[in-house]
């Protein structure tokens, strides 16, 4: 089955494509940075999956204009090109950030959207696209809402905190009790080749996560375990921690409001949706399991 895959210099195409080629996948890597990526195009291929898009910027650096550039006018012409084609399988991957910036019991897909920030409204308005047009007799649509995604090469916020631990500096943020929601690449990539091989698989938009949530506390004592190391938690009061975070906001801290909040909100994400369409009772990997083998790579 031939397979295209955007995003090439993602930490996710690296061991997607790698995971579907083990499955005898024929994959094309499509760099979509310059204009002409449309005469690359194999419009014969059987699945395009397009992982490109500008990650969410925690440093609060990026204009709005950027998420939209590319999370919502590159998805529309790459769409545009896959309605014409000869290809079947269309996945767009999305984000849970284009349905809710805060889950106050467990996010499913019927939740109406509600994005605060130009990264999650530039993936809502691509999936809104993509929704508002027919799909030709043949084909199938996939929206994907993946949590956080961890693997190996993954530089995103685990590793950052891994970063941490390891140097032995205690953990302040104890007294945040919290459940969230991560998904390991080696689950991810599971779950797309079992929808790529079951063509019964309707279309629609579908979260992706592990099947259980963990607290950061929880992670914290993971990340020690994997180092040999004794867990240091500290609860330091959450007024106090606070206002640090929003010191971090101006002074430009390793800490700040926009880090504190995905160290510690509830995030939980249910994957009831797509198990249910496979038919299937659970993942490959649990998720202290997927979590150590990424840890295991950032050594």
């Amino acid at each position: 089955m031939k397979t295209i895959l955007t995003g090439t210099s993602g930490f996710v195409h690296s061991n997607l494509s790698k995971y579907l080629t083990s499955q005898n996948y024929q994959i094309q890597s499509l760099s979509l940075r310059n204009a002409g990526w449309i005469y690359n195009f194999d419009t014969n291929s059987d699945a395009i999956i397009h992982l490109a898009g500008k990650a969410h910027d925690t440093k609060n650096t990026s204009s709005a204009t950027a998420y939209f550039e590319i999370n919502t006018n590159l998805t529309i012409k790459l769409f545009d090109v896959f309605l014409q084609s000869n290809v079947q399988d269309f996945f767009y991957f999305s984000s849970v950030k284009a349905a809710a910036d805060s889950v106050e019991n467990v996010l499913t897909e019927d939740v109406i959207p509600n994005p605060k920030t130009p990264y999650g409204q530039s993936k809502l308005q691509a999936e809104q696209y993509i929704l508002s047009k027919e799909i030709p007799a043949g084909k199938r649509v996939f929206i994907i809402r993946p949590c956080m995604i961890h693997g190996p090469g993954n530089k995103g916020n685990l590793n950052l905190l891994y970063k941490i631990v390891s140097k032995g500096i205690p953990w302040p943020l104890g007294a945040f009790e919290n459940q969230r929601s991560f998904l390991s690449i080696d689950n991810l990539s599971f779950l797309i080749q079992k929808i790529l091989h079951n063509k019964t698989v309707p279309s629609g938009i579908y979260n992706f996560s592990d099947d259980n949530a963990l607290s950061t506390n929880d992670l914290i004592l993971i990340i020690n375990n994997s180092l040999q190391k004794k867990s240091r938690i500290y609860s330091i009061s959450k007024p106090l921690i606070s206002k640090i975070a929003l010191i971090g906001d101006v002074l430009k801290l390793p800490l700040n409001s926009e880090k504190l909040k995905k160290l510690t909100e509830n995030y939980v994400v249910s994957n009831q949706k797509i198990k249910s369409a496979l038919k299937i009772n659970g993942l490959p990997l649990s998720v202290s399991d997927g979590l150590e083998i990424t840890l295991k790579s950032f050594r």
